[in-house]
């Protein structure tokens, strides 16, 4: 999804708009815990209160045209960073034993969802552009896969808008209670979870902030972890399969549709991973022997705090950009292809999990 912006000003009353939603949330967060449940921990997380309240105050009162460019900048980039700065959290083990794991559960729900939609649509009358946005929404990046994918199948405008506004529905249904649904069906188990957050759920902000929520609230970073490399496995997929649905609703002919596999690829996956070889280079330089081992630490620290709030600033300026009304105001049938395409690809995510449970690392 492309953003321009003509300079630094322009975006920053938007990035400050984010910044105060995030710290209110935290301050509420707060409150919350220590004055009205007397404990540590709220029983909300602060992630859950940004979005909730950038969703009602983004509703209550109309942003400013200025506003919105730096809260789109947000969504966009602070959002990207944020996950680039989580993989300072991992190790390359934790990369490749969670990725071996996680591409096949991928496959699987691609596919599984992909043909649903095929059949789907010879039962409910929508049209089967809007179909492909939909299936490629779910099954691999939300809106960014919609948007990528509209000018290889030549989708109206309006397509775009019923299957991102699909997107965006249930996907931040699922964000808000999934966590709290797998920290009750899997018991805690860091990796099941964020195998099932990390394909069950649309967006990479959503899944993001899915497994802050979880996180926060059960206490087991691992979770996010396992969620952040599934989520960035499914948005590789988008190389391949945009050029297989220009082939396929195009009946194979594709020489005239314009795509480049640059404009698609998901570049924050390498800078992920470049903070991964960050990580594990600096903790081989830096033992706990070396006089700079401390400074290390607090770096490590510092980034993963940044992550924290650059992701829920991000989650907050999704919250104001979700306009209740113009989603009231969509055809229902789409809307009942996109439940049902959630609920499968959740579906195929349990199955898929319980069924390999006794062979998972």
């Amino acid at each position: 999804m492309s953003f321009k912006f003509q300079n630094i000003k322009e975006v920053v009353p938007g990035i400050g708009l984010a910044l105060v939603f995030c710290l209110f949330s935290q301050g509420i967060n707060n409150v919350i815990a220590i004055e009205i449940f007397g404990t540590i921990k709220s029983p909300i997380s602060t992630v859950l209160i940004a979005i909730l309240l950038g969703i009602l105050m983004g509703n209550a009162f109309t942003p400013r045209p200025g506003m919105m460019v730096g809260l789109d900048f947000t969504q966009h980039y602070i959002l990207k960073l944020g996950i680039i700065f989580l993989g300072i959290r991992l190790s390359f083990s934790d990369l490749i034993k969670f990725g071996s794991v996680a591409i096949p559960l991928v496959i699987f729900c691609i596919l599984g969802v992909l043909i649903l939609i095929k059949l789907l649509i010879r039962k409910v009358a929508i049209s089967s552009k809007m179909s492909y946005l939909i299936a490629i929404g779910t099954s691999v990046c939300g809106a960014t896969a919609i948007v990528a994918t509209a000018p290889v199948i030549n989708a109206k405008k309006t397509e775009i808008a019923y299957a991102i506004a699909n997107i965006t529905l249930f996907g931040v249904i699922a964000m808000l209670v999934y966590p709290y649904f797998a920290a009750w069906y899997f018991d805690n188990d860091a990796l099941e979870v964020g195998l099932f957050l990390g394909t069950s759920i649309h967006e990479t902000s959503q899944v993001a902030a899915a497994g802050l929520i979880y996180d926060q609230q059960f206490n087991n970073p691992e979770t996010l972890d396992v969620a952040t490399v599934t989520k960035l496995i499914r948005n590789t997929f988008l190389v391949v399969l945009i050029p297989l649905f220009a082939f396929l609703y195009n009946s194979g002919e594709v020489k005239d549709q314009k795509y480049s596999v640059l404009n698609i690829f998901p570049y924050f996956v390498i800078g992920f991973i470049g903070m991964i070889i960050v990580r594990n280079l600096g903790d081989q330089l830096f033992t706990v022997e070396n006089n700079n081992f401390y400074i290390w630490t607090k770096f490590i620290e510092y980034l993963k705090i940044l992550a924290t709030v650059f992701l829920t600033m991000a989650m907050a300026a999704v919250g104001i950009s979700i306009n209740l009304s113009e989603l009231k105001s969509m055809g229902y049938k789409p809307f009942i292809v996109g439940l049902i395409a959630a609920v499968t690809v959740g579906v195929i995510s349990l199955i898929y999990i319980e069924t390999l449970k006794n062979f998972l690392i």
